[in-house]
């Protein structure tokens, strides 16, 4: 039997004084898109930020296809193959959509498909390849996460983790990304993305877990999810 994509064990995480995580117990199936449910300051984007190794590991165990991540530096943690896609964006606004792009190649394991990998990209996002030599601050802000994203798949993932890739967006744009996050499924990785948009992530996602104040409160696929009388009260407003 395969290992999961990504476990993490009794996760436990915080800044100083202040314990955030307080026992988090998830798992991602190879090849599956997982959604990460919870309020503002619930603890979603620590957890990210723990496993990518820029917030400390107080409690726990954080295992990428069965090897331990907690001992690792972020740039290691990249080139193992946790991969984030950040809230906000985080561009080079002055700096070309290629060279943007290209950042995300930096690792070892990335470089040698540098160019396969960018091939991909642009199919998959034929916008930026028609702007590749424009800077990213003149692309919409759909547009924008688009680069984003592509930059996060120029790191080769394992696991992709998209923190509020829809948020700011007009709601067209919403709906071209998230078929575009179906298509990523198919290069054979998982994605574990943390979404506002409650009703649209859990209609796509095979699985989907609720964090409330650090810790998991309510599991299960994402039709189990959407028929729960709390979920739908709490954050579909139903």
């Amino acid at each position: 039997m395969s290992s999961p994509a990504l476990e993490i064990r009794n996760l436990r995480a915080g800044y100083g004084d202040q314990q955030v995580l307080q026992g988090v117990d998830l798992t991602l199936d190879p090849g599956s898109i997982v959604a990460l449910i919870g309020a503002n300051g619930a603890g979603k984007s620590t957890l990210l930020r723990t496993i990518s190794g820029l917030v400390k590991v107080r409690e726990g165990e954080i295992l990428l296809e069965g090897k331990p991540l907690q001992s690792l530096p972020p740039h290691k943690i990249v080139e193992a193959g946790f991969v984030q896609s950040p809230e906000g964006k985080q561009l080079f606004l002055d700096m070309t959509i290629l060279d943007n792009l290209l950042i995300g190649a930096k690792n070892r394991r990335a470089r040698g498909r540098r160019e396969q990998t960018l091939r991909e990209v642009f199919e998959l996002f034929p916008i930026l390849e028609e702007r590749k030599h424009l800077n990213a601050s003149t692309l919409s802000g759909g547009q924008q996460q688009m680069v984003a994203v592509g930059r996060a798949l120029m790191a080769l993932p394992r696991v992709l983790a998209l923190d509020e890739p829809s948020l700011g967006l007009a709601p067209i744009m919403t709906d071209r990304l998230f078929e575009s996050i179906a298509k990523i499924r198919n290069r054979d990785l998982t994605i574990l993305i943390i979404e506002q948009n409650v009703f649209q992530v859990l209609e796509m996602a095979d699985y989907g877990y609720v964090l409330e104040n650090g810790v998991i409160s309510l599991q299960g696929t994402g039709a189990e999810l959407l028929a729960d009388d709390h979920l739908r009260a709490s954050y579909l407003g139903l």
